[in-house]
């Protein structure tokens, strides 16, 4: 039992060691950011339809998102630090290495959403639906991790994981 808590912080703490070196070389210049990204940082975007749509590179950092929905929208890579995203429906999103640090997804929807290698350590999913959703090595704070498994259910339909395992729900 204590050797695969010790293992899971290990793995917790290298993902976040691989995260930091990331953003510090997107940051001087040896990843740069894509040229169609677009800024939406510290927007008002309340209740807009972003459904679908490929949004990769973007970035709504302390964006106010509330209600507004991101069904089956390709979020890799995105960045939504700070934001607002209370009651935003992700359902089917894909937000493979997105940066969630410090939003807000209060009551929103992450049906069968894949959030794998996503950046969610002071992220605040109080009530949110979970079901089917991939947090495959998704760096989450203890507590947070503790609440989501107490709702987790489903297998998400894209990459065939169940969300318990995903979460070390059981472990």
């Amino acid at each position: 039992m204590m050797n695969s808590r010790i293992r899971k912080h290990i793995f917790t703490w290298s993902i976040a060691l691989v995260f930091i070196v990331a953003v510090a070389a997107g940051a001087i210049g040896i990843y740069p950011s894509p040229a169609r990204a677009l800024d939406y940082n510290k927007e008002a975007l309340v209740g807009v339809d972003f459904s679908g749509r490929v949004l990769t590179g973007d970035s709504f950092t302390k964006a106010n998102l509330r209600s507004s929905n991101f069904t089956d929208a390709d979020l890799r890579g995105v960045s939504f630090f700070a934001a607002n995203m209370e009651e935003v429906n992700l359902s089917g999103a894909n937000l493979g290495g997105a940066t969630l640090d410090l939003a807000r997804l209060v009551r929103a929807n992450l049906t069968n959403a894949v959030l794998e290698g996503a950046f969610a350590y002071n992220t605040k999913f109080e009530g949110a639906v979970i079901d089917g959703a991939d947090f495959t090595d998704v760096l989450l704070r203890d507590d947070m991790q503790e609440k989501l498994c107490k709702v987790a259910k489903g297998t998400n339909p894209v990459t065939g994981r169940n969300t318990r395992d995903t979460l070390f729900c059981d472990y």
